[in-house]
């Protein structure tokens, strides 16, 4: 059974959706344990505001050439030469071996130029740090440049997997990588202090390779020693890769931004503004990567084929099912953000004010969310169309913007206005002018503002490059769920006031039960609306998840029937 599920291939968008999405839960899930045992040890104070830090530099490594620029290049050529009827298995799996090992170099290269540069780069990135804590960023920094180069190899594999739409591994990955971290967290830093955090980034980043190596060779990948940059499949990678680099730099150098202005401002902002955008990035890989990544092989497929009818029909139906589980898991988020972060983050060192701050931060991206949660699919169907230039384009627009709104609202919560006073008040935090550096919602509310503005131009440009987008069913969709979102936030809120008085809030049991309960009757209430509101992408979603439990019930039976013989 488990090695017909390693190898099962995704028929549909939502059904490779919902593997990826599982187990993106776990993995998320595992992170959140993660993130629980670091504020629990740390606090938000300067050890995590250093760790946080450490990871810029090896992070630049793997977004830029790595995590989205591979994909981008990578997987629209391969998937086109898997569908060519003659020869193109053989060219598949030389582009394959002449990217695999042309990027492992370029990435050593890279990240020991990066290693011996740090003690340079590194104030330059927070200048705002005493110089013992720049020094513990530093060496931090140094043995996480180790992960890009096991990443860098995992990626190319994690390629290889999503053509043939194998899902299941590939999504393991993930969750290998939050298991070493958690090892550091929990084991490591006894040996190395701090710096087993380090180590046990390191150890997550093998384990994320490690997984993946078995299915790709079961696949028909057989190494070879390669370096034909001058291929033409080779090159044409390339092309896609160069527009598509420049636009993680763009994406690195916000959070560097971000980085920058965040060790300026008091001692365990940086390590709010983290906190609080793993929490949202939560739903962010269940629903918004989940399905932009299940439907990147299937665009590339329609666009080889010049199919521009279902290429815009796969679009429409895969952004409305996207708007259907991020809009009310955003609303749900700011309602209940005070519950989310005292029970994930409220214990040891993690003090009243930190989970406050945190809580508000969290707010303020969970407005912006349904804008993150949509760009990984409109990014990926310009990559489809083998265009990576347009993307960069606006999201130079995107960086503009977003550099714009951190100045501005960094200025505006530096006193008290009408603005400032709105969202603090509408935040429940008037309390705390006087005791706390408010600029910190500078930066959610920065990102945000920038996600708006990214999501804007490119519906614009995708619109003009394939002629249309649904335009009409996307609106008709768009209010239903918000009508049904809206429903269910204020199920949820009833439901957190009646609470209140029936359990103790000040426990971590009563906490939990309370935001559970009143997530819960949140999300019934959702369904009951869309159920009254005859919503077309629930109906998607209950038809996927059936014919997904039909299947591995029927799989459990074959293998039962099997062992009966034995």
């Amino acid at each position: 059974m488990f090695n017909k599920l390693i190898n099962s291939q995704a028929k549909t968008i939502t059904s490779a959706a919902i593997i990826i999405g599982a187990l993106s839960l776990i993995s998320r899930i595992l992170g959140i344990f993660r993130d629980r045992i670091l504020a629990a040890q740390f606090g938000a104070g300067d050890t995590l505001d250093a760790y946080y830090a450490a990871f810029r530099l090896p992070d630049l490594v793997y977004n830029i050439l790595i995590l989205g620029a591979i994909s981008a290049g990578l997987i629209p050529v391969f998937t086109g030469l898997i569908v060519k009827k003659f020869g193109g298995e053989n060219e598949a799996w030389k582009l394959i071996n002449s990217v695999l090992n042309l990027l492992f170099l370029a990435v050593v290269v890279i990240c020991a130029l990066l290693f011996l540069s740090t003690p340079y780069l590194m104030p330059l990135i927070t200048p705002g740090f005493s110089q013992e804590k720049m020094a513990m960023v530093i060496s931090l920094s140094k043995i996480m440049f180790l992960s890009p180069i096991f990443l860098g190899l995992s990626a190319i594999f994690g390629s290889i997997l999503q053509s043939f739409r194998r899902f299941f591994v590939y999504s393991l990955a993930p969750i290998f990588y939050n298991v070493g971290i958690i090892i550091g967290a929990l084991y490591l830093v006894d040996y190395f202090g701090i710096y087993g955090l380090a180590w046990g980034v390191v150890l997550g980043s093998f384990f994320h390779l490690l997984v993946q190596i078995p299915p790709t060779f079961s696949l028909g990948y057989k190494y070879q020693a390669i370096f034909n940059w001058r291929d033409k499949n080779v090159r044409k990678v390339g092309r896609l890769l160069i527009p598509r680099t420049l636009t993680l730099i763009i994406n690195q150098v916000n959070f560097l931004v971000v980085t920058v202005v965040g060790s300026t401002l008091a001692v365990g902002s940086l390590a709010i503004f983290n906190l609080s955008n793993n929490l949202q990035s939560f739903p962010l890989g269940i629903f918004g990567v989940s399905l932009a990544v299940a439907a990147l092989p299937i665009l590339s497929t329609l666009a080889v084929k010049n199919n521009l009818a279902d290429f815009v029909s796969v679009i429409s139906s895969t952004f409305r099912q996207t708007l259907f589980f991020i809009i009310p898991i955003s609303i749900l988020l700011y309602v209940l953000r005070a519950q989310i972060v005292r029970i994930i983050l409220g214990s040891g060192a993690f003090s009243w004010l930190d989970t406050r701050l945190t809580a508000a931060t969290l707010a303020i991206f969970a407005l912006g969310l349904f804008a993150q949660g949509t760009l990984p699919l409109l990014v990926r169907g310009f990559y489809a169309l083998h265009d990576t230039k347009t993307p960069f384009y606006i999201g130079l627009l995107a960086l503009i913007a977003n550099l714009t709104g951190l100045v501005f609202f960094a200025w505006v919560f530096s006193w008290p206005n009408w603005f400032s006073f709105f969202v603090i008040a509408e935040l429940k935090m008037a309390d705390l002018w006087s005791v706390a550096d408010l600029r910190v919602l500078a930066m959610p509310l920065a990102i945000s503002f920038s996600s708006l503005i990214n999501l804007f131009f490119l519906l614009l440009a995708l619109r003009r490059k394939i002629g249309r987008l649904d335009g009409r069913k996307i609106l008709d969709s768009s209010m239903r769920i918000i009508f049904a979102s809206l429903g269910a936030g204020l199920f949820t809120y009833a439901s957190l006031q009646l609470l209140a008085k029936l359990v103790m809030t000040e426990t971590f049991l009563g906490l939990f039960f309370q935001g559970f309960i009143a997530g819960s009757i949140g999300l019934l209430g959702y369904w009951l609306l869309g159920y009254l509101l005859n919503m077309a992408e629930m109906a998607v979603f209950v038809s996927a998840m059936q014919k997904k439990l039909f299947r591995a019930v029927k799989v459990a039976e074959d293998t039962s029937q099997e062992g009966e013989g034995v």
